[in-house]
């Protein structure tokens, strides 16, 4: 009757344990990271932390006392977090690099290794097409050859140099949707020189360079995303919520529009 009991105890405790591996879930952000059969899966890459522009940190750190080093990870891990908020609502699963920065350090390095950046001209997203390499117009100034250079509505590009990063990602991560964020920049767009005429704008803009690959490698979506916020809020944490979570809606939608689709709502 002992062996029976003993049987019997072993038999409950390993089917305990089985349920519990089974009904086993893994929550890094939200609470929310559950996988949905027949749903993409993006890839959320941060921008290199060289690639991030600002001209308002000094502000900030007045009012906050928050280090640039600080200032740049808040807004580096704010954008992605607001991308991953944006990304779930319209039913992506989603695989977030600045998740666990530890945990995936290796890889985002290695990423890194197989990107190049081009600046080119901002697409047109009503009738997206993805940007081409563009000729370089040469002239002769005092006898030298110069490259005549056109910085206007132009955004940073992140173009792979190895197209056989993708499908090893996907091996590893089962991601077939993967968002670049190339650059960062905040300016203060305000500023009125001592011949300009008019009224100028006091408000600042945050602009999000930013390319979006599919498992083919094919670049289904890139360009900028711009929101402007007032030349007095110097709170990371409130232009993060209530401004980088407009542009992380409009990549979003970007994104369902060059995957021909609208994501299927549970």
């Amino acid at each position: 009757m002992k062996k029976i009991a003993v049987c019997v105890f072993v038999f409950l405790c390993m089917s305990s344990l089985n349920s519990i591996g089974q009904n086993k879930t893994i929550s890094p952000k939200n609470g929310s990271e559950r996988e949905t059969p027949g749903v993409h899966k993006v890839m959320l890459i941060p921008f290199e932390p060289k690639l991030y522009l600002s001209e308002i940190d000094l502000k900030i750190n007045r009012e906050t006392n928050f280090s640039a080093s600080e200032i740049k990870h808040r807004f580096r891990d704010g954008i992605n977090d607001q991308l991953f908020k944006a990304l779930k609502s319209e039913n992506y699963s989603v695989l977030d690099l600045m998740e666990d920065t530890t945990k995936y350090k290796k890889e985002t390095e290695s990423i890194y290794q197989y990107l190049t950046y081009e600046y080119q001209r901002v697409p047109n997203q009503d009738n997206y097409e993805a940007p081409k390499k563009e000729k370089e117009q040469k002239k002769i100034e005092k006898g030298q050859i110069s490259v005549e250079t056109n910085d206007q509505n132009r955004f940073m590009n992140a173009k792979l140099t190895n197209a056989k990063l993708v499908p090893i990602l996907y091996g590893k991560f089962k991601t077939d949707i993967f968002v670049f964020i190339n650059q960062l920049d905040i300016k203060e767009i305000g500023f009125k020189g001592p011949n300009d005429l008019g009224d100028s704008n006091p408000n600042r803009k945050i602009i999000v360079h930013y390319t979006v690959y599919s498992l083919n490698a094919k670049e289904i979506n890139s360009g900028i995303a711009e929101e402007e916020f007032a030349p007095n809020l110097n709170n990371p944490k409130k232009i993060i919520d209530k401004h980088f979570s407009k542009i992380a809606f409009t990549i979003a939608k970007r994104i369902n529009k060059g995957m021909g689709l609208q994501p299927k709502k549970n």
